[in-house]
């Protein structure tokens, strides 16, 4: 089974859920809510598994937010809409209403999932009722946009509930939810107010802002007296703020009444902790700076952090659509998951680590990912400074080169399974951005480095390289390789020959010792994007942006077979199946299988909605994986034995009902015979089971098919049945041969069912009208029988006189 030749298969994929805006996380901790562009995604954070996929109203989510419970939803748009959601009746929307006069910036919601509060752009602040949808309280005061809530309220308490609001006038206020009335005007930052906080007894408020201070608030006097008690520096754009459990990652030399933090994250990218009773920093965790070509620094920046007490963890969210989960059993912060929401463009997917258990990713950015195949977890490979196009795999997947914009290429040492990822050598060299990359297809001893890599550049030189056990690369050789970028290569299985392909429409193929061309494929009609050896016998796959997929012999160089059928550029091509199949993926978003030896295409993919640039195959030959410009990442997994299985009893099945119903003619066992007909759908033998009864010579008094027997089947047929046996006797009442059947039948119908059970049978008045100009003609014919049958009397009667 194993050449067996691959013509199904069943796709798994992992699609973008975050492109930027508001997170929400329940209580529960895994029921996540995030916008992508007008939808909001419900994801199940443990398994990664997309809970709800809410299509918008055409207009830009602007906020939301996930009750605690996990049962509501409720988001808002451009458009003013508020709609709220019940996650627990199939995100059903329970009510669409205008929120405020302009946009929804912030939400928030209560402890109990009871209240929400919503702030818009015009500077008010309403609380709704969720479950009955009506306003609660509307507050006005404010000068500016609505920029931070935060309620405050204890279940079981009825005195003191209030809410937080900050808005761009620079000015925290308090609300009075039971007198409905302000109670506080906070008045200390400078710019706009992006983070607001409870402490735990709600005696102490916290307000961050963008002037890059964390403000400390506290009254002794309930909702009165309220004073500035304390002003933290950061020194950081504050984008959220928080408080901590009491007392929690304190050391045991310090009172309780020192020992509560708060955590801050802005746009420094970093996670950090405080001591609001000394001002001092207690823990940081610094993200990534990442360098562009231009030597810019485009800075990563923390938009939200989420913290969810009953689990000890920290959600921090990134302006490069990474959730980052941080444990809080050590100062430190540590990432214990990283999930990516959104993986850009991906320009290059490749299995890596000894068991395939990951993705390396080259996804529009100077970063490599490295995705489980789960698409759960991300590590972030750093250290190229302008976008990587292309990546290469070692033999056993424990090596992995890349290429980028910035001229150079880096090897790194992968270690899936301690998630440890090392940059051990650095090629620098060529002149232009390298495009192409390989590593030997033999395997590596895992004490040495690989034995060379090769790149290919815009400066349209190849490079060998030598690395040596410290890392220093040197080149072997240098040669002009092609007149236009260089696209792809690829190394033979023998590590004998490499191959490259140029947008000059060329393939040269090329002696790995000497780097001296052996060879040239020429035949394309546009830049080739890719090309593979295959690793059973000496043949090379080439794809163009000529839309064709080529194959060639490497004895003389010659094409063997061009594929047709793309629609638009072919961006990649490999062998599977031993080699005895091609699979390819182009502009045109799909992923076709095609038959090496026939040209057939035996499979067209189709999962994307923008081109495809990467495609790869498991080592096993089991999954073939493909990524592209709608940043989705498909796994197509080889189910061609199970549908083989599947046809061969489906097969194995019909023979032996076939069997069954032939057995039932010759008992005269007409009621199984009938219902078996029906169910193999098989109109001919139905319509001699029928024929034959109706022509019986003993017709059975009372029955109006002839036999009470068959009465009674069509009585008890169910809605299907007789929809599908009505639709045989639309069919047999067209021809007068099989008209008499088709009558007897129908009658049979009409006087054993009820009209209203015929009613709510699908399709039944196209039925009825497709018989009734067959019944009026058979009518009309019968008339004109009788009418003749009294020309035959008269003539009859006239003969005898």
């Amino acid at each position: 089974m194993d050449s067996l030749l691959k013509t199904s298969f069943s796709p798994t994929a992992i699609e973008p859920f975050y492109t930027g805006g508001k997170v929400s996380l329940a209580d529960d901790g895994k029921t996540l809510a995030t916008s992508l562009g007008e939808q909001v995604i419900v994801t199940d954070l443990e398994t990664g598994e997309q809970l709800f996929r809410i299509k918008g109203d055409t207009e830009i989510i602007t906020t939301l937010e996930i009750s605690p419970d996990a049962r509501y939803l409720v988001t808002c748009s451009r458009s003013l809409q508020m709609k709220v959601y019940d996650l627990t009746d199939d995100a059903k929307l329970l009510r669409s209403v205008k929120a405020h006069e302009a946009p929804t910036i912030v939400m928030t919601i209560d402890a109990t999932s009871s209240l929400i509060a919503t702030g818009g752009a015009e500077g008010s602040v309403k609380v709704w009722d969720i479950e009955g949808g009506f306003v609660t309280h509307t507050f006005k005061g404010h000068g500016g946009i609505i920029s931070a809530l935060r309620f405050f309220g204890q279940r079981g308490s009825t005195n003191d509930w209030k809410l937080a609001s900050g808005a761009d006038d620079c000015k925290v206020r308090i609300w009075d939810l039971v007198k409905r009335k302000c109670a506080a005007v906070l008045d200390s930052h400078v710019s706009v107010i992006r983070g607001l906080d409870w402490s735990v007894d709600g005696k102490t408020l916290i307000s961050g802002g963008r002037d890059k201070v964390v403000n400390v608030w506290h009254s002794t006097n309930g909702l009165n007296g309220w004073k500035l008690k304390r002003t933290i520096p950061v020194l950081e754009t504050i984008e959220t703020v928080g408080f901590l459990q009491p007392s929690l990652l304190a050391n045991d030399n310090e009172s309780e009444s020192d020992q509560q933090l708060i955590y801050t994250g802005g746009d420094a990218n970093l996670v950090r902790l405080w001591n609001i009773s000394t001002s001092e920093q207690v823990s940081v965790y610094k993200g990534q700076v990442i360098k562009t070509a231009t030597d810019d620094l485009e800075q990563v920046i923390i938009t939200d952090i989420i913290y969810k007490p009953e689990h000890q963890l920290l959600y921090s969210i990134n302006s490069d659509q990474l959730i980052n989960k941080h444990s809080l059993e050590s100062v430190d912060l540590p990432i214990v998951q990283c999930i990516p929401g959104h993986h850009a463009e991906i320009l290059d997917a490749i299995y890596i680590g000894k068991d395939d258990s990951h993705l390396a990713l080259a996804a529009n950015s100077c970063d490599i990912r490295i995705v489980s195949v789960e698409g759960t977890d991300c590590e972030i490979l750093t250290g190229h400074r302008d976008t990587v196009i292309a990546l290469d795999r070692s033999h056993d997947g424990e090596w992995l080169v890349s290429a980028s914009k910035d001229n150079e290429a880096r090897l790194w040492r992968i270690n899936t399974v301690n998630k440890n990822y090392e940059c051990v050598a650095t090629l620098r060299g060529h002149t232009g951005s390298v495009g192409a990359v390989g590593l030997p297809r033999i395997p590596i001893n895992p004490r040495h480095m690989p034995s060379f890599i090769l790149s290919g550049s815009q400066d349209l030189t190849i490079k060998k390289w030598e690395i040596a056990s410290d890392g220093t690369a040197k080149t072997s050789y240098t040669r002009k390789a092609h007149d236009k970028d260089i696209n792809s290569m690829d190394v033979s299985p023998n590590d004998a020959l490499f191959a490259t392909a140029s947008q000059d429409r060329t393939v040269k193929i090329w002696d790995m010792a000497s780097g001296e061309s052996v060879g040239v494929l020429r035949g394309h009609r546009r830049g080739v994007w890719s090309v593979r050896f295959n690793h059973y016998d000496k043949l090379i796959v080439t794809s163009s942006g000529d839309k064709t997929v080529k194959l060639w012999n490497l004895n003389d160089y010659s094409c063997l077979r061009t594929f047709e059928g793309h629609t638009n550029s072919v961006l990649k091509a490999c062998f599977l199946t031993k080699g005895m199949q091609i699979a390819s993926a182009g502009g045109d978003g799909l992923v076709k299988i095609w038959e090496t030896k026939t040209g057939e295409c035996n499979a067209t993919l189709d999962n994307h909605d923008d081109k495809i640039w990467s495609l790869a195959v498991r080592n096993d030959d089991k999954v073939i994986v493909s990524g592209g410009g709608d940043s989705v990442i498909t796994f197509w997994e080889d189910t061609t034995e199970l549908e083989v299985e599947k046809t061969n009893e489906l097969k194995k099945e019909q023979i032996e009902k076939e069997q069954a119903l032939s057995n039932f003619i010759n008992k005269k066992d007409w009621k199984n015979a009938i219902i078996l007909a029906l169910e193999l759908d098989q109109p001919y033998k139905l319509f001699k089971l029928f024929k034959e009864v109706v022509l019986t010579e003993n017709s059975e008094a009372g029955s109006i098919t002839g036999l009470v027997q068959v009465d009674e089947v069509i009585r008890l047929l169910n809605r299907q049945q007789l929809e599908k046996l009505l639709t045989r006797v639309r069919d047999w009442n067209t021809s007068t041969k099989s008209s008499f059947v088709a009558q007897r039948i129908l009658k049979t119908i009409l006087v054993t069912h009820n009209i209203d059970s015929l009613a709510n049978i699908k399709n039944i008045s196209q039925l009825v009208g497709g018989m009734l100009p067959y019944n009026n003609r058979h009518a009309n014919r019968v008339d004109d029988l009788i009418e003749q049958s009294y020309i035959l009397d008269f003539t009859l009667q006239q003969m005898a006189e």
